[in-house]
């Protein structure tokens, strides 16, 4: 979708703001163990780091692996599994990378680090997943075609007659 480097960076920073603030507040909420509405507060005053992180993690590295995998498993398919496989692929690659950063982040290094970031990562997975295929993929990308929409043809035809 974005077609130049500040498109890439603009969809970039929206896309993982949401799936941060979102999974951050589903993090709250599951150690809480139930969600309140002090969740959607808290996590947009802790999101940060791990925002600044994924951030950097997704612009740099993990979007460029997840589209090289993506088109080498769908080659000849539908555009839309073609952007289903980058989902699925880039949500395979910042879930344990975040969770292994947000479990030294907030247990700091212990004996149980290990069991905290898988216990972490499989109950972030399937969130992330969902959330990244059905809520905030659709959402983002729909806000920023909105943003970044050039004139329609139609639009082209239409001025064009007013001039007349």
């Amino acid at each position: 979708m974005p077609q130049t480097r500040f498109q890439s960076v603009v969809f970039t920073l929206m896309m993982v703001f949401c799936m941060v603030y979102c999974m951050t507040i589903c993090t709250i909420s599951l150690n809480a163990s139930s969600l309140t509405y002090a969740a959607f507060g808290l996590a947009i005053h802790g999101m940060w780091v791990e925002y600044a992180i994924a951030f950097c993690l997704v612009f740099f590295w993990i979007t460029r692996f997840a589209l090289h995998l993506s088109r080498k498993v769908s080659k000849d398919a539908f555009p839309a599994f073609t952007m289903l496989c980058t989902q699925f692929f880039t949500v395979c690659m910042v879930v344990p990378a975040i969770t292994l950063f947000a479990t030294f982040l907030h247990n700091r290094f212990s004996s149980q680090w290990l069991v905290q970031w898988i216990e972490l990562a499989a109950k972030c997975f399937p969130m992330s997943l969902c959330l990244q295929v059905f809520l905030v993929g659709p959402v983002v990308r729909f806000c920023f075609r909105s943003m970044f929409m050039r004139e329609p043809a139609m639009g082209k035809v239409a001025a064009a007659e007013m001039e007349d």
